[in-house]
């Protein structure tokens, strides 16, 4: 693969989709959706591990080639690309298999407000009345808006996994790869958030349309039986509203973004308070 990797990662419903659809504007690069290739390397890892009697037959170099020939089978259609970008949340709890495979790749991590993302959760999940979503596991979990932010909050769910992997990924070794990039950010000024982006990537820019951006998949968002789980809407901008939480949930989830505070990382951020950005 003669392309540049770099990857989206992050929090969930904090515009890695509407990044990926600006980001594919550009004829050299490609960029999409969350892909399935993450799961497959978590898949390729555990075929080869002690838990599998022939893993004494499989050489720590072999490993690595086999690992990255995932990547380079599933992009092999994109051969006219000189960036890829693979979305996956779990690419921020695999920082130190990036830099060993992809040294100098870049991760780009879309992150909102917890108590905004739990809102926009529930948002669709009551647009989507008649549909029983599966994004939980059984009816104690979609009994209401208390079972439901408490099942997504949980370590290994959309919420809580995220959450986790992402403080990792931003105190960890290789933090210096990591651009942290707000959603209302992106939403209030693309130009601007667009522009500082190219910067993290030290790529040339380009002219995007942030006025005629468009991706969606219902045929996936109808799989989890979530309509509007991955549309994006045509116009880049932040609309305001009021919460559909309760104010007891809205303040629990609200004062947990920790990626407000550099001390302790070497985390690149584009964010709304005055820190050292780009």
């Amino acid at each position: 693969m003669n392309a540049k990797l770099n990857f989206i990662s992050g929090l969930p419903r904090s515009g890695s989709t509407l990044l990926g659809a600006i980001l594919r504007q550009n004829p050299r690069f490609h960029a999409s959706m969350s892909s399935p290739v993450s799961s497959l390397v978590d898949r390729m890892l555990e075929a080869m591990s002690e838990d599998n009697e022939f893993s004494v037959f499989i050489s720590p170099e072999q490993k690595r080639s086999l690992v990255l020939n995932i990547f380079n089978a599933y992009y092999q259609d994109q051969a006219d690309k000189d960036i890829i970008f693979d979305t996956h949340r779990g690419w921020c709890s695999k920082l130190s298999l990036i830099n060993q495979l992809f040294p100098d790749a870049k991760v780009i991590c879309c992150v909102r407000n917890i108590a905004w993302i739990m809102d926009s959760v529930e948002r669709l999940v009551r647009r989507n009345a008649f549909d029983v979503s599966k994004l939980f596991n059984n009816s104690q979990e979609r009994a209401n808006v208390y079972s439901r932010t408490e099942a997504l909050s949980q370590g290994s769910r959309l919420v809580g996994f995220a959450y986790n992997a992402l403080k990792e990924a931003f105190y960890g070794e290789h933090s210096q790869s990591l651009l942290l990039v707000e959603y209302d950010l992106l939403t209030q000024n693309p130009e601007k958030t667009i522009s500082l982006i190219y910067q993290f990537l030290e790529t040339e820019p380009f002219p995007h349309d942030f006025d005629n951006v468009q991706y969606d998949e219902p045929e996936f968002d109808q799989r989890l039986q979530t309509q509007g789980l991955h549309k994006v809407r045509e116009k880049v901008e932040f609309k305001p509203r009021q919460t559909i939480l309760p104010p007891d949930l809205f303040i629990k989830y609200y004062d947990l973004s920790f990626w407000t505070e550099l001390r302790n990382s070497q985390a690149n951020v584009i964010v709304a308070q005055p820190l050292d950005t780009l």
